[in-house]
């Protein structure tokens, strides 16, 4: 299991330096003494740091059900060894999910990244008149009765 989670960190380390044109840690440093220039290489190293944070979860839960299936052998995996499955499907999810936003920040091309569309922080489409008015109308001070004459 080890073999795939490398590939997957090394294949979006190496992405992450084709990107930026520097090492990781190069990229890490300048983010932190420079944090406001550039908004994406900001975002790929605390997103990097994110999925390495998953993935050594994903470490941990995976030698823990080692340990469980090393210590019951037999067929059935009784509740507390079906828990710690559980935790593994759910720290791969984690690691997955946070592989596929790195991959997406890293993709130039990503749907979304290209004129106006669907996603937050899109270009809004431009107007193509005056905007309807949308406050009261202001009512009279005097009653429309006396204003025609009469009263009641």
């Amino acid at each position: 299991m080890s073999d795939e989670s490398d590939d997957v960190m090394g294949v979006l380390k190496d992405r992450i330096e084709e990107r930026f044109q520097m090492t990781l840690p190069a990229l890490r440093r300048a983010v932190a003494a420079a944090p406001h220039a550039s908004a994406e290489a900001v975002e790929a190293v605390r997103w990097y740091g994110l999925l390495t944070t998953a993935q050594e979860a994903l470490q941990r839960a995976e030698d823990a059900l080692v340990t469980v299936l090393m210590a019951e052998p037999g067929g059935e995996l009784d509740d507390p060894a079906m828990e710690v499955a559980h935790r593994v499907n759910a720290a791969v999810d984690l690691r997955d999910g946070r592989a596929m936003v790195l991959r997406f920040l890293l993709d130039p091309d990503a749907p979304g990244k290209h004129g106006p569309g669907a996603w937050r922080g899109s270009t809004p489409a431009p107007r193509r008149g005056p905007a309807p008015n949308t406050t009261v109308p202001a009512r009279p001070a005097v009653p429309v009765s006396e204003v025609r004459g009469v009263s009641r």
